[in-house]
């Protein structure tokens, strides 16, 4: 199982941050010890001081792909849930600065929340999903998929061409505007429309 994470798939999150619009998908990888799964709790790592979340959609593979036309890309999910993209952003900060990969902001344990999945048949409408995280009670980031730069399927077909889609993969599709940080003691509670399917308690 891999975790697949597209950046910058937001207009209103890339200006927050002073990044260019990418003309095609820009995706980076986080391994499979990052997830962090149950509503289990996210532990503040030692090696960071600025750890922020960045609340997400997220696309659960159904069948191996390789190659994957646009037009056939719906096929190869069947599951939608809603994770964290859980980052350092000041090692990723100074990884940026010296033009250095910045994989270690990204990919540490337990990096990627997710919640519970969603069947594809749930949703009217794959391109009109609203979410929303709260923090402490308080909603930070609202979100909804017909925003996206890069939609779900050109999401698909565009990883597809370069690396293999297993059963199994998840795929981050990208943040909204209202990413911040988060100390221990704060809750974290992501949602689908009306439905609470991630809680998250920073320790």
């Amino acid at each position: 199982m891999k975790i697949i994470c597209i950046g910058r798939n937001y207009v209103d999150h890339i200006k927050e941050l002073n990044n260019a619009i990418p003309t095609s998908p820009v995706f980076f990888m986080k391994p499979d010890t990052a997830l962090l799964i149950r509503n289990r709790p996210f532990y503040y790592p030692s090696f960071s001081v600025n750890i922020h979340y960045e609340a997400e959609l997220v696309l659960k593979i159904c069948k191996v792909g390789k190659n994957i036309q646009k037009k056939f890309a719906h096929t190869y999910y069947n599951e939608i849930g809603i994770g964290l993209d859980m980052t350092a952003r000041d090692l990723q900060d100074a990884a940026k600065d010296k033009g250095l990969p910045w994989a270690l902001a990204k990919g540490f344990d337990q990096s990627a929340p997710v919640g519970t999945f969603l069947s594809r048949d749930e949703f009217k409408d794959v391109r009109n999903i609203n979410f929303h995280l709260d923090l402490n009670g308080t909603t930070v980031q609202k979100g909804n998929s017909g925003l996206m730069i890069h939609d779900f399927d050109d999401i698909i077909s565009a990883i597809s061409n370069y690396m293999t889609l297993r059963t199994g993969d998840y795929i981050f599709t990208g943040t909204p505007a209202g990413v911040g940080p988060v100390k221990v003691g704060d809750k974290l509670e992501a949602w689908i429309e009306e439905k609470k399917l991630l809680s998250c308690q920073i320790k």
